[in-house]
């Protein structure tokens, strides 16, 4: 993730929570924020919502987060643990209180494919002049069931991404949605395009030669970036 911010034009930093808690390291001083994928507290049941108490359950960690999602110079992306924490962080986010939450996958497993999706038209920053393509993109995960019977509203949330069938068609059909989310959802944005939060994995798939296939020929090669490289070219078209 880091990598694809970096090729982008960005300055890359990784930050632990535990430099948030020490005071090592404070919100202030980005622009952005981006809480990775990759196994969160040994991804055990309800990780992202394990990750989002150490946020929400300290009054200092609280009170700065607010302030950041509430500048309106900032942005965030939520990536797999961290789509299931900005989620779990909806309440504090502005413009997403009907996001759902994301919990056990319909098939009961933990699913690591390329499945293929659908970007939809939104306000998202990250996916500006991508709506319409449908894209490969590799995912890997437990909890990515959207379920709107434990938090949000499934007519009010503004959707950025859907799992998408053989046909093209938006499907809850397993294998093609590896969670069987309603409508494919897979992915949440807040109305002024500001904060996504997303359960596959663009940063794993963002060069060609990532992919399970390309054609060379006309994509530029192996070592070229693949279109999912628009997302953080995107973001910082937006920083300026």
């Amino acid at each position: 993730m880091a990598y694809a911010f970096d090729r982008a034009g960005f300055q890359s930093f990784d930050v632990h929570m535990t430099d948030l808690q020490s005071g090592r390291a404070n919100l202030r001083d980005f622009k952005g924020v981006v809480a990775c994928g990759g196994f969160s507290y040994g991804d055990t049941l309800g990780a992202g919502i394990g990750w989002a108490r150490s946020i929400t359950f300290n009054r200092v960690l609280s009170e700065q987060f607010q302030a950041f999602f509430a500048r309106p110079d900032t942005f965030g992306l939520g990536v797999c643990n961290g789509c299931q924490m900005f989620a779990e962080l909806a309440d504090i986010i502005p413009g997403a209180e009907a996001w759902p939450r994301f919990t056990t996958n319909q098939s009961e497993r933990f699913e690591a494919r390329l499945s293929m999706v659908e970007v939809l038209e939104s306000p998202s920053l990250f996916f500006q002049g991508m709506a319409g393509s449908r894209l490969p993109i590799a995912v890997a995960h437990g909890e990515g069931y959207a379920n709107f019977k434990h938090r949000g509203n499934r007519d009010a949330a503004i959707g950025a991404m859907r799992y998408v069938d053989n046909t093209g068609a938006a499907t809850e059909a397993y294998p093609f949605n590896p969670n069987g989310s309603p409508g494919g959802l897979t992915a949440v944005t807040t109305a002024d395009g500001r904060f996504t939060a997303m359960m596959p994995h663009p940063e794993r798939v963002f060069r060609n030669i990532q992919m399970s296939w390309t054609d060379a020929a006309k994509t530029g090669g192996l070592e070229a970036y693949s279109p999912w490289m628009r997302i953080w070219r995107n973001a910082r078209k937006w920083v300026g």
